[in-house]
């Protein structure tokens, strides 16, 4: 199990010059956990492509409910309390350390592509890029 963060699981249904690699590691390991808050994060992410004239909003839907059916049963709360610790202490996003929080919890790594985040808790986070 990895917790993965909304980059990352992007990168799994768009096209995108990391897509490769978040596809294998989803075969290697297709055990992924989110906190709840990555739909809100990849409706931003697709509402982007439609602007961009990459995705029509036909087309966004469709990937967003394949997406969110894929993650159904893999979305986990995390306690407000620890991600504004985290966040007070690294300097990080609440919304990143929703992700930090959660990878903690269940003693996981999460895997991103967010180098300040990789900066602020290098014990507990994996580029994809990275070799493992």
């Amino acid at each position: 199990m990895i917790v993965a963060d909304t980059n990352v699981i992007a990168y799994l249904v768009l096209d995108s010059p990391y897509t490769d690699l978040a596809t294998d590691l989803y075969a290697r390991d297709p055990d992924w956990a989110v906190p709840l808050l990555w739909r809100s994060e990849f409706r931003s992410v697709l509402i982007h492509y439609v602007r961009q004239g990459h995705l029509s909003i036909a087309h966004a839907l469709q990937i967003l409910e394949e997406t969110e059916e894929i993650f159904r049963e893999h979305e986990y709360d995390v306690p407000s309390s620890e991600v504004l610790r985290l966040s007070a202490e690294s300097g990080c996003s609440p919304y990143d350390c929703e992700f930090a929080a959660l990878s903690h919890a269940l003693d996981v790594p999460l895997i991103t592509m967010d180098r300040k985040l990789h900066a602020c808790f290098p014990e507990t986070t994996r580029l994809l890029d990275q070799p493992r």
